[in-house]
């Protein structure tokens, strides 16, 4: 079998790009296959910046240039493994050099299917206040409080920052899943963010839940192999 190069922007929080890594590479061991991959670096600082700003333009126009070099390094298709970065989706797709999985396209399919009705995110602020992009077509989005979404980005970015998380972290948005769950009615959390996986995993989370990065890392290993 000849698999497909993927192209894998990291850098968008280090621990993102690690975990993505990781799970890959894991899958391709438990089927005895060789992986190949490329991987670029992007600058996190200058991408928050335009985040900040709402720059989408610029914010497609640099990761164009990473995906150029992800091509020339052989990859055939490519995927940016966080949330934040797809508020560039669309000037994007229109100027990527090489085929996206889109993870808020895959998210919103998850989400649908999961039969959920209310849902709630955890992510940076750009990503919860804007609803994911308005990527979830399916559900209705409850927006924590103000103090809340501040919490929740705080937390957030220190992951995203240090690529360290503990207990702490951890216990902090356990508390707030199920304040939203009881005080809101909202059925479940949608892991809008890839470096949670850094303090949640499957073994330690007690809510109802949609990991976004797993169903991502789901469908970019389909394309891999299949």
């Amino acid at each position: 079998m000849l698999e497909k190069c993927f192209g894998l922007v990291g850098g968008l929080g280090v621990g993102a790009a690690i975990h993505y890594y990781r799970e890959l590479a894991k899958a391709h061991d438990e089927r005895h296959l060789p992986m190949n991959l490329a991987m670029v670096h992007a600058d996190m600082a200058r991408m928050v910046r335009w985040a900040e700003t709402g720059d989408a333009k610029s914010m497609g126009q640099y990761v164009s240039g990473l995906l150029s070099r992800l091509k020339a390094a052989g990859a055939t298709f490519a995927a940016l493994p966080a949330v934040t970065p797809h508020l560039c989706i669309s000037e994007l797709l229109a100027i990527s050099p090489l085929p996206l999985v889109n993870l808020l396209e895959v998210a919103n399919e998850a989400v649908r299917s999961s039969g959920f009705r209310r849902v709630a995110l955890f992510g940076t602020r750009f990503t919860v206040d804007s609803a994911m992009f308005g990527a979830l077509t399916a559900v209705e989005v409850v927006r924590p409080q103000p103090h809340e979404i501040d919490y929740i980005h705080k937390v957030y970015f220190q992951l995203a920052s240090t690529g360290v998380g503990g207990a702490a972290e951890r216990d902090g948005l356990t508390s707030l899943a199920e304040t939203l769950i009881q005080r809101d009615s909202v059925d479940a959390i949608i892991l809008a963010g890839t470096d949670l996986a850094l303090i949640f995993d499957e073994s330690n989370i007690t809510f109802p839940h949609v990991d976004c990065a797993r169903v991502h890392i789901a469908e970019i290993l389909r394309g891999m192999v299949e």
